[in-house]
């Protein structure tokens, strides 16, 4: 267990379950790693404790970071108690991370050196990924144990999880917003590739139950009935188990071809184009029509954003956090019917009405544009001054 020196820069212990090297790394690890590798080190000494998985080394410093890695997902606690009674008189500010795992910070960790972290509640979530009634005791711990943190300085992404902990009784002032950003220049409208000849929609992210990839199929075979040239591709880490449990029934049943691309004009109803490289997800994001988002809940929806700076709006479901990636409709489709009705309603929508389309796309881009990584650093280090000064 690393033991830290006295230093006259403002030292700050985050806590996660997992960081940006993980396997499983999806949106809040990169707001994460963004934030923190943003602030200026001549100030600020960042460290990051999370659990240690198969591949991981113990320590190792990226873009300014050092990343700890201890224990599994039940020991990281006691690991990051450890930890922080070794180095409590050098460490000014704890980051407790709540993503559906969390450290329990009010119960080891000084008042005035907490801070909270929370990108959205998990609610809906613990319906697609427990069982009754496990399921009902997640919801109602996850409530309970939003309690312990409700007069803490708060860190959040969108307007919409800050609206939910108010109602809990959290104080306004004190949750600041530190939007998401893409970590690439918008492109210039001329450099957005050609739109697919075919009606082509696309998902972009992990293959999990809430995020919504069965609706996205079902809504492609509804869609198919009045354009039956549409496809759907989905860009990812492909989870064969998933995929053989969840969508190659929907797909049998309706007639669907799925196919794993191997070269770059895949012609399957459903395309698996697995993980691909950044400038390859990019490509396939301003080729496609229109990226499909019918997710229960997120912090925020990157991927909307990303596909937005490669002029391609999005159809996304009316939840937290994704209405305001579109804007609330604005820059994008909003399905306020959150069902496969409702998303192939809009899916048609883009293929027949062009006038309507083009006004969604262009909106998308410069509503997007605005939500660069570039400042994150800035907004972070006025927020943890502002709680120093405050002492």
């Amino acid at each position: 267990m690393k033991k830290l020196k006295k230093s006259n820069k403002i030292t700050v212990l985050s806590l996660s379950w997992r960081d940006i090297t993980s396997p499983n790394a999806g949106g809040a690890e990169v707001h994460t790693h963004e934030m923190l590798s943003r602030v200026d080190k001549s100030k600020f000494r960042i460290y990051h404790l999370s659990t240690r998985m198969e591949g991981q080394c113990e320590s190792e410093v990226i873009d300014g970071v050092t990343y700890l890695r201890h224990g599994n997902v039940s020991t990281v606690i006691f690991a990051a108690i450890r930890f922080y009674s070794l180095n409590r008189q050098n460490i000014d500010f704890v980051i407790d991370q709540c993503n559906t795992h969390r450290f329990f910070t009010p119960l080891w960790v000084e008042p005035e050196k907490r801070i909270f972290y929370i990108h959205q509640l998990t609610k809906e979530i613990w319906n697609y990924s427990a069982r009754f009634p496990l399921n009902k005791v997640g919801k109602l711990l996850e409530e309970s144990f939003l309690q312990l943190n409700r007069n803490d300085p708060v860190i959040t992404v969108s307007e919409s999880t800050k609206e939910e902990l108010v109602k809990r009784g959290y104080q306004a002032g004190k949750i600041k917003i530190i939007h998401n950003g893409v970590s690439f220049k918008p492109w210039k409208q001329e450099y957005w590739c050609a739109k697919e000849r075919m009606p082509t929609f696309i998902y972009a992210g992990r293959y999990s139950p809430y995020k919504g990839i069965d609706i996205a199929v079902e809504a492609l075979a509804r869609v198919k009935k009045d354009y039956p040239y549409a496809r759907l591709w989905i860009i990812g880490k492909k989870d064969q188990k998933y995929v053989e449990r969840n969508l190659m029934s929907i797909c049998e049943r309706n007639h669907l071809v799925w196919e794993d691309a191997t070269d770059s004009n895949p012609t399957g109803d459903v395309v698996s184009w697995g993980f691909v490289s950044e400038d390859k997800k990019l490509e396939l994001l301003s080729r496609s029509w229109a990226l499909l988002f019918p997710s229960v809940r997120e912090g925020w929806g990157i991927p909307i954003t990303e596909a937005g700076c490669v002029g391609t709006p999005s159809i996304a479901f009316d939840s937290p956090g994704i209405r305001e990636a579109v804007n609330y409709g604005k820059a994008g489709y909003l399905c306020f019917e959150k069902t496969i009705n409702g998303l192939a309603a809009q899916m048609q929508l883009v293929v027949f009405d062009k006038v309507i389309y083009d006004r969604k796309r262009e909106s998308a881009y410069w509503y997007s544009s605005q939500f660069q990584w570039d400042g994150i650093g800035k907004e972070l280090e006025e927020f943890i001054n502002n709680c120093y000064n405050r002492r």
